[in-house]
């Protein structure tokens, strides 16, 4: 009862700050403001704000007379008529911009202002910029999206500006593309209100958008991240061809990269205007986040989708290398799992134009080529809409369109959002397309690989999971795959690949185990649902994360007890599910500038090359009360009867290393002769001192082909013009495999690989044919490592 009056009292406030606020209070923040509150107060990286209320908005229009005359002008729209639509939306407008700011508000607001920049700024620059949103209380939701129709307004400065920017974001209540959207969804007009979130405006260097789910295909097991340089409306807007990472939700490994041409990057002009800065030719091509970024991302992602309980569309902004999440919102176009979709079985036809594909399905019809908002009336019911980009002016015309293709854009532009709430096929990004394709042309949009066909193509229907097929996947990345570079280097590796000869007399009748990598501990009924023989690979990290707490904090705190109770919670999930099979715990590896959003992580030194500096087994062992705590909560695991968790210490280069680790495992209780303990295999160094480390008493080895590779090769793995120089199948790398994996089996050392090679049916040959004991691979290709071992083997 007490909360319930306290609501009331809310709802009957003009402003409030989001720490008084929580997800529950939709009718109260609007969409928007209300999620903002909830992760703020949460402890995630949000920068602060206020919230100018619906009440207030309400109180505006009654106390001017303007509610019922908007209803009124509301009420004689038709609605199918583009130009009736959109002139009655402007003159509503006009009406809500005309009229006086209520002084009373505009001094409370005024006075919040002015009480931003004497407060903590969360490693924010105190620059008096703000940026203005709009937060309808109809937006939002878990069944209607409304993402987009609204005005946002940035890098505002100074109270008059404020108010002048709160009151168009109260006109943008009555876009078209808003009032339409109303109509056809069933909302009442008149009930439908708008809030506006203040919030400190984060200078960023980098933006983007990301999907606790694929918009474009509704895999549940993916996570997609989208980016640019500068301020976020260049993504949104669709100005800009953002960046495209697709990960593994279970795993976080990197399935798929697109780097987009990223001609301009929108930024702070000097007076904070809004400025299209060009970009150069080395900066177009450049890729915006790093891999510890899209990680710490990812995480990010998932930590927010866990607390709501449904996919999650977010966008962030980095500033001084840290994220700020400035909006988190569910993902309504989730379509159902089993759902019908259209299949081309043509292999001859052409294809005019490939891009980035944002909405499922296939359809056919006539071009129109939109080049200005003075020539949507061409479109007729069932033609293909061709355009640069598409913008809420242009809703009713998509309405009516059988399927959209645009020069620009992501996953998250204009066009690809709406789209998918209309259900129509799209393509965004597809750069020439208003070049390639002419008014009156006969054309096929497959908007779920992402290619427009000429004529009418023949099709079929096709059962799909989770909305995308495997065979139609596979066709689906191909547009994306960076297109190797030929030179001798490249031959040789592949005929050495090719002359690979499987003599497995010898080691044909041992088994070799199949099993899972499992970082999260949510996902572990899920991995232990494919039978695998065990984890190969645990990352602490993850663990660590979901704490929120950098282990670095843990120590300048004197929490290292806390600590450990966060790894065995954490891991004792992940036992449970795998009890009687083993579980390998890699020992913490996060670098210097990685998970940068963790509590205590801005307190990190800055490394000139992070990649080889102080992390692994060197760190854990000068920080010893990390790692001994991380051994104590392996430790208490066994105590628990889970005696099959094994320790694997990363980044290991000397035996020193490995003699000072054995002494930190008997001082918590561990003794290695009875315990399972190894070493990851990621270094030459390490490679070479195999024979070493196997007479310290290790009882396993694991490949990381991910750093053996870089390291091996001299290639920077997250370099995309180096990328055809990268291949674990490189004759120095099959060389130190086959050199470890000899050694290991003299000393009776079990070997298993657990990076992403893992899953690479060529690798899986060659290290059969080496007599490894088991591999480990991503919970999504378990069953291909099994079908191709026993191809291997007849």
């Amino acid at each position: 009862m007490v909360e319930k009056e306290e609501r009331t009292d809310l709802a009957e406030k003009n402003l409030i700050w989001i720490s008084e606020l929580s997800k529950k209070d939709i009718p109260i923040a609007g969409g928007k403001g209300a999620n903002l509150a909830e992760m703020f107060n949460l402890g995630m990286p949000v920068p602060n704000a206020f919230v100018i209320t619906a009440h207030a908005f309400l109180k505006f229009v009654t106390e001017s007379k303007l509610h019922k005359r908007i209803l009124e002008i509301i009420n004689t729209i038709k609605f199918e008529d583009t130009r009736d639509l959109e002139d009655k939306a402007k003159q509503v407008r006009g009406m809500i911009l005309a009229t006086d700011f209520p002084k009373e508000l505009a001094e409370e607001i005024k006075e919040a202002y002015v009480y931003f920049d004497e407060t903590d700024h969360n490693g924010i620059t105190n620059n008096h910029y703000v940026a203005v949103r709009s937060s309808a209380t109809t937006e939002d939701l878990a069944t209607a999206s409304f993402a987009g129709q609204q005005e946002t307004f940035l890098n505002i400065k100074g109270p008059d500006k404020l108010l002048e920017a709160i009151r168009k974001c109260w006109a943008s209540l009555y876009t078209a593309r808003a009032i339409y959207y109303r109509n056809k969804n069933n909302f009442d007009q008149g009930t439908s209100l708008i809030a506006v979130v203040v919030q400190k405006m984060v200078d960023s260097e980098k933006s983007g958008v990301m999907f606790s789910i694929n918009p474009a295909t509704s895999n549940k097991d993916e996570v997609v991240i989208e980016g640019v340089f500068g301020l976020g409306e260049g993504i949104v807007s669709g100005a800009i061809e953002p960046d495209t990472f697709i990960l593994d939700k279970n795993s976080g490994e990197l399935k798929e990269k697109r780097i987009g041409k990223k001609k301009v990057a929108f930024i702070k002009g000097i007076e904070g205007k809004t400025e299209i800065k060009d970009l150069d030719a080395k900066k177009q091509d450049e890729q915006v986040f790093g891999l510890n970024e899209i990680n710490e991302l990812f995480n990010l992602a998932i930590k927010v989708e866990k607390h709501y309980n449904w996919p999650q569309d977010m966008e962030f902004a980095l500033e001084n290398n840290k994220i700020y999440l400035v909006q988190s919102r569910p993902v309504t176009t989730i379509k159902e799992e089993k759902e019908k979709i259209t299949k081309i079985i043509t292999s001859d036809d052409k294809i005019l134009l490939k891009g980035l594909a944002a909405s499922q399905g296939i359809a056919s019809g006539v071009v129109k080529v939109i080049y200005s908002l003075g020539e949507l009336d061409k479109i007729k019911e069932g033609d293909i809409l061709v355009t640069q980009m598409t913008n809420p002016d242009m809703v009713v015309t998509m309405q009516k369109s059988k399927a959209i293709v645009t020069d620009e854009g992501g996953m998250t532009a204009h066009a690809a959002i709406v789209s998918r709430e209309l259900g129509i096929p799209c393509i965004v990004g597809a750069k020439i397309a208003t070049k390639v394709l002419k008014d009156g042309m006969i054309v096929t949009v497959d908007g779920t690989r992402g290619f427009v066909y000429e004529g009418e193509v023949e099709i079929e229907k096709e059962e799909s999971i989770n909305g995308v097929g495997s065979e139609i996947k596979k066709e689906i990345e191909a547009p994306y795959q960076i297109e190797e570079q030929s030179n001798e280097n490249d031959k040789l590796i592949q005929s050495k690949s090719s002359e690979i000869t499987l003599d497995v007399q010898d080691i044909s009748n041992e088994e070799i185990l199949v099993k899972v990598n499992c970082d999260l501990p949510y996902v572990a009924k899920k991995a232990a649902a494919t039978g695998a023989d065990g984890v190969g690979l645990v990352r602490i990290e993850f663990v660590i994360a979901q704490s929120g707490v950098h282990p670095a904090e843990y120590i300048r705190e004197n929490r290292m007890n806390d600590y450990t109770i966060v790894l065995v919670n954490g891991l004792k999930e992940i036992a449970e599910e795998f009890k009687g099979k083993p579980i390998w715990v890699r020992t913490s590896d996060i670098r210097t500038d990685e998970y940068r959003t963790l509590k205590g992580a801005e307190k990190e030194p800055r490394e000139s090359n992070p990649m080889l500096g102080w992390h692994g087994i060197r760190r854990g062992l000068e920080q010893s009360e990390v790692l001994k705590s991380e051994l104590r909560a392996i430790k208490q695991l066994h105590d628990m009867g889970h005696n099959n968790v094994g320790i694997m210490f990363p980044f290991v280069v000397n035996v020193k290393e490995m003699i000072k680790a054995k002494q930190y495992m008997k001082e918590v209780g561990l003794i290695p002769e009875d315990t399972d303990f190894g070493v990851m295999i990621e270094t030459p160094a390490s490679c070479w001192i195999i024979q070493e480390l196997c007479n310290l008493g290790i009882k396993f080895i694991s490949f990381g082909t991910n750093d053996l590779t870089q390291l091996t090769l001299g290639v920077d793995r997250n370099n995309e013009r180096l990328a055809y120089l990268y291949s674990e199948m490189h004759p120095a790398m099959q060389e130190q495999i086959k050199h470890v994996i000899a050694v290991c089996r003299q000393n009776g050392v079990k070997t298993s690989i657990c990076g992403q090679a893992g899953s690479n049916p060529d690798m899986v040959k060659f290290l059969v044919s080496q007599g490894i004991s088991s591999i480990s691979a991503n919970l999504d290709a378990v069953d291909l490592v099994r079908k191709t071992i026993s191809e291997v083997r007849g």
